[in-house]
């Protein structure tokens, strides 16, 4: 990692979930800061691929003392069910959302916003080649 920003700082974040198949192997991608990760995290469905990778990077953010986060995803149903605009149907998913939920509150504030792929192109890159990797 690079160095941490002050307490005090935004702090913007890229992710991205990767499955072959759905469910099928996954994946997920992050870029915060200057630091990129991505991680194989087995076979799962697309969606839950999209909440991991929020998760992991929040945790992060957490971690990396960030005040005020803003997610750049992909996903629109991971923004809008972040929102609350969409319902969560799915009792895993919901379980996901509401770790989401928790994580959030750590700090001052968190937005989750939905970007066009062409926005996102490397946290994409992140999650699919930890695919190839494994695959």
């Amino acid at each position: 990692m690079t160095n941490p920003p002050s307490p005090t700082a935004d702090l913007l974040i890229h992710v991205d979930g990767a499955s072959r198949g759905n469910p099928g192997p996954a994946s997920v991608g992050g870029v915060l800061v200057r630091a990129e990760d991505s991680e194989y995290i087995g076979t799962t469905t697309n969606n839950v691929a999209e909440y991991t990778a929020l998760i992991f990077a929040l945790e992060e953010a957490a971690v990396l003392g960030a005040r005020n986060v803003t997610v750049k995803t992909d996903s629109q149903l991971l923004a809008r069910q972040y929102t609350g605009e969409y319902k969560t149907k799915e009792p895993h998913v919901k379980m996901l959302q509401t770790i989401v939920r928790h994580l959030a509150r750590r700090f001052d504030r968190c937005d989750v916003l939905h970007v066009p792929r062409e926005e996102n192109k490397v946290a994409d890159k992140l999650a699919n080649e930890a695919l190839d990797r494994v695959l």
